[in-house]
């Protein structure tokens, strides 16, 4: 009877720890509990004001990786939207390779006004063409995130 009990408390703690294990874990912990969708990110997104800041956990896909370092991405809202994830303290990188990626994200959702300076440094990291980095004329109000942490599906 022990050996049953023991049995099936190791195949309820194997099976708990396999969720984490299907992603790869970039900058601090994070888990898979309370995440919203990025449908819900959007709406949320919408709603937010200049100077507003909230912590959330939402999952989407990578529209889009930094192609130097990885020190950025872009993540599909849905309907054409993005949101540019940077990442906390510049202290972690996604790989180069992970556009169309599924991740998790963790940390500060937040509305900012990006400069033209900002969006042709962007914009020259994601290897776009001198024409299109010098067509880049107007500030732009971008739905910004700071992750603290990301899992990305293997």
């Amino acid at each position: 009877m022990k050996f049953k009990i023991a049995l099936i408390i190791s195949l309820i703690a194997i099976t708990a720890c396999k969720k984490e294990e299907n992603y790869a874990s970039f900058g601090n912990k994070i888990t898979t509990d309370n995440v919203i969708t990025n449908t819900e990110m959007a709406e949320i997104f919408k709603n937010l004001q200049m100077g507003d800041t909230l912590e959330v956990k939402f999952n989407a896909t990578i529209n889009q990786v930094c192609k130097k370092k990885g020190c950025w991405m872009k993540l599909d809202l849905g309907d054409g939207q993005e949101s540019m994830v940077t990442f906390k303290d510049y202290g972690f990188f996604m790989p180069l390779n992970a556009a169309n990626r599924e991740v998790i994200v963790n940390g500060k959702a937040f509305v900012k006004e990006t400069t033209v300076e900002e969006l042709r440094h962007f914009a020259k990291d994601a290897g776009k063409s001198e024409k299109e980095i010098d067509s880049i004329t107007q500030p732009k109000y971008t739905y910004a995130f700071e992750a603290d942490g990301v899992l990305m599906k293997k």
